[in-house]
């Protein structure tokens, strides 16, 4: 296990997954703590980065095209402060963090996990149900129809058409833009029957104008995440399978050396706790490198999950790299 743990937030990596829990402190985005701990597993990560300053560091992840529906929804504009997948690093503990960067560099290249836009979202999104009051109205959306509910201030217009329920089979997409407190900001709900270019914002029925606490307002993209994490994914409109920039779906092989090579058996498996023969990888002759990274990445999980000691892992991995 990888972690570090600062004001800011957790980030804990187990060699799968990169935990990422944001910090209570007030000094931390009311969006962060309200969107919560966010689990990024590893086929995800396009990968990760510490830019080490004078007073402090700043951990950055980069997540594949298209894995994350929060980034699809915000495209890029969270502010720095709001974005869960930036951590701030007191000056003294940046080793630690290049430590947890390179760890999750490593799992990358020995899992050789894909550059590529994925083709699913291989993170939820915010759970439903979920409502937020804006200075322009409370949205609300539980997975099957966003409802909105004017505010006394919203445009007489809006007001006077109710409030307004859409079905997500009618969605198109979504459009979110933050209120920077220089300029407005909005939450606009596309309809498939809506025209090309509709009303302003303050006076479309469809979307909400956000005018008042940036602070506040920046809480709609948890709405915007929670509807573009159920709607279809980008990648669905191209149908080609070998598309340039496709990624294989979720559990599939993502590159050549996924499987194993013929003739060559895997480990038997056995109950927990039970010892089990070490990897074959151990006899098998050189220049197989795919073989050579699955079996390393084979040796980890049994050293993590106890079946091996340190002694064990260190020696058999010494076998293994001599033998390839």
């Amino acid at each position: 296990m990888a972690e570090i743990i600062q004001r800011d937030g957790t980030w804990a990596f187990d060699g799968s997954t990169l935990r990422i829990t944001p910090g209570r402190h007030r000094s931390v985005s009311l969006f962060r703590q309200t969107y919560g701990e966010v689990s990024v597993p590893l086929e995800a990560v396009a990968g990760i980065a510490l830019a080490p300053d004078r007073r402090r560091g700043c951990l950055r992840l980069r997540l594949r095209e298209g894995a994350d529906p929060l980034l699809r929804a915000t495209g890029g504009r969270l502010p720095d402060a709001a974005d869960p997948y930036r951590l701030s690093v007191a000056a003294d503990r940046c080793g630690v963090a290049e430590y947890v960067a390179e760890e999750i560099r490593r799992a990358l290249l020995l899992d050789r996990i894909p550059q590529e836009p994925t083709r699913t979202y291989l993170l939820p999104g915010p759970p439903v149900p979920v409502s937020v009051r804006s200075s322009d109205g409370t949205v609300s959306f539980d997975g099957a129809q966003v409802r909105i509910d004017w505010a006394d201030t919203s445009d007489r217009i809006k007001r006077a058409t109710g409030p307004r329920i859409v079905g997500l089979g009618a969605l198109a997409r979504v459009e979110w833009l933050p209120n920077s407190g220089s300029g407005d900001g909005f939450l606009r709900f596309v309809t498939r029957e809506a025209p090309s270019c509709g009303p302003p914002p303050e006076k479309d029925p469809y979307t909400l104008d956000l005018w008042g606490s940036a602070r506040r307002d920046l809480l709609t993209a948890l709405i915007a995440t929670a509807v573009t994490a159920r709607l279809p994914h980008p990648s669905a409109g191209s149908g080609d399978p070998e598309a340039p920039g496709a990624a294989k779906a979720p559990g599939a092989a993502e590159t050549p050396g996924a499987a194993e090579t013929p003739g060559a058996a895997e480990a038997p498996r056995t109950r927990a706790g039970a010892r089990r023969p070490l990897p074959t990888a151990v006899r098998r002759p050189a220049g197989h490198h795919d073989v050579l990274l699955r079996r390393l990445r084979e040796l980890g999980e049994l050293h993590r999950g106890g079946v091996l000691t340190d002694e064990e892992f260190a020696r058999t991995k010494a076998a293994v790299l001599r033998c390839f």
